[in-house]
């Protein structure tokens, strides 16, 4: 009888146990909803090389140390880059393109556009030009990128400094603003 009374209270005791684990588990939603309020990501990846596709032809590679993922913002969803980034696009003959690098990225998800700070550098490995700012923008929509920061654009021949630039992403189609520099002009004949 005795041997009964404790099998009895053992069962109970786990009976309980396994009422406990099921009535903690949280909703995904709930969990998520705990790290937007606290501001922390729902995910984190070190060491990260993204290639990314279109139709089977390799469009662009990113590389960084360290991607922050805030997905879980109801209004402004983004990724972060803390410890820098780097982007190269690749041409349709399969060749570098395009280089940007900057030392801080934060990508929104809904808007696409990218936000570079610090030592931000365009190369155009065709034209052999470069872009050189504290702070760039990236439309990855339209591939256009923009500043109203400083900026040098070095080429071939020119350096040309100034405040405010916009072009598209491979440096081509400038827009210049408050510029100042040595230009040479080439006459057609």
């Amino acid at each position: 009888m005795l041997q009964n009374i404790f099998k009895l209270i053992q069962n109970i005791a786990a009976l309980f146990v396994v009422a406990m684990f099921f009535s903690c588990a949280n909703s995904v939603q709930e969990v998520n909803d705990f790290l937007a309020d606290k501001n922390l990501p729902v995910g984190e990846s070190r060491d990260v090389r993204h290639v990314y596709k279109d139709s089977g032809r390799i469009v662009f590679r990113l590389n960084t140390p360290l991607l922050y993922d805030f997905s879980n913002r109801e209004k402004h969803p983004y990724s972060e880059y803390p410890k820098g980034i780097k982007v190269v696009t690749i041409s349709n003959s399969g060749e570098d393109s395009t280089t940007v690098t900057g030392d801080y990225a934060k990508s929104f998800n809904k808007t696409q556009i990218s936000e570079l700070i610090g030592n931000v550098v365009v190369y155009n490995h065709t034209e052999k030009s470069m872009l050189k700012t504290p702070q760039l923008y990236w439309d990855q929509r339209t591939n256009y990128v923009f500043t109203e920061k400083k900026f040098s654009l070095i080429t071939e021949g020119d350096t040309i400094r100034g405040k405010g630039f916009e072009s598209n992403m491979d440096l081509t189609g400038w827009l210049l603003k408050k510029i100042k520099g040595d230009i040479q002009i080439k006459e057609e004949e």
